[in-house]
């Protein structure tokens, strides 16, 4: 029943317009903000959809600089478990990508 915040940097040095990022979560956590909205931060708006194994953020347009997001899962199960990778890319230019490199997680039952 913990709860991890997971923290994701943007560091873009060009503006660019229409992109998306998907975020893979492991499988022994749930996302705490299950509801699908609009949001705003640090003057860059956004729509956040999250799905069962993904959460996905969708941007009109990244202005030159760096943004951090932020969103709290809940572990769910004891174990050792893959996180996937978070993936960004233009969608009307899909060669402006780029990814994180992938980890592990392992949760230790409490005593």
């Amino acid at each position: 029943g913990e709860l991890i915040t997971v923290r994701i940097e943007i560091a873009s040095d060009r503006s660019i317009d229409f992109i998306h990022m998907k975020d893979m979560r492991a499988s022994g956590l749930e996302p705490m903000d299950v509801i699908s909205k609009y949001r705003w931060k640090d003057g860059l708006g956004y729509y956040q959809s999250t799905k069962d194994a993904s959460t996905s953020f969708f941007f009109d347009r990244i202005n030159r600089g760096i943004y951090v997001f932020e969103y709290d899962l809940r572990v769910n199960n004891a174990g050792k478990f893959s996180n996937g990778i978070t993936t960004i890319q233009s969608m009307y230019a899909p060669e402006f990508s780029s990814h994180s490199t992938g980890s592990t997680i392992e949760v230790k039952p409490s005593k």
